[in-house]
């Protein structure tokens, strides 16, 4: 089976609600397991928790974008931005999300007497919300499609 193939069963063109959110979550999943384990594995093995965060948030967003790209919001060559111009939109939620972790792991485990772990998990949560919504309305949108207006009868 070619890939085209298998991303028209994965990803078809005109997608609901719930399909979107379903293959979001299946995204998510896969660069989250990359983000969370490796900045996880680094900071228990050999670096500081935020040395390994930028490093596992990397990777988490390289995969990320792709599978976004790719899988969750299928409107193949539909979008409304070009690649040129959803990646800037993306870095920005994604840069803003990094600082948003840093600063949830810098100040909210000793005000919540909480491990780093906990809070960065919760926080990576919280923000997966946000991101579907800003991802469907302002990154990955698919393209208006107009059809011809109807001619009146004389």
């Amino acid at each position: 089976m070619g890939l085209t193939r298998i991303h028209a069963f994965l990803a078809p063109a005109e997608s609901k609600l719930l399909d979107q959110s379903a293959r979001f979550l299946v995204a998510g999943g896969c660069s989250a397991a990359v983000y969370i384990t490796s900045t996880t594995l680094l900071s228990v093995l050999w670096v500081p928790f935020h040395v390994a965060l930028p490093i596992g948030w990397t990777l988490g967003v390289c995969v990320h974008f792709t599978l976004q790209r790719l899988f969750v919001w299928a409107h193949h060559e539909r979008f409304a931005l070009s690649l040129a111009g959803q990646v800037p939109r993306y870095l920005f939620l994604a840069g803003s999300q990094l600082g948003l972790t840093f600063l949830s792991t810098a100040t909210l485990p000793d005000a919540l007497g909480l491990p780093v772990e906990v809070v960065y998990i919760g926080t990576v949560g919280c923000l997966a919300v946000v991101n579907f919504v800003l991802f469907r309305h302002r990154v990955f949108r698919g393209a208006e499609t107009t059809a011809a207006p109807a001619q009146l009868a004389p």
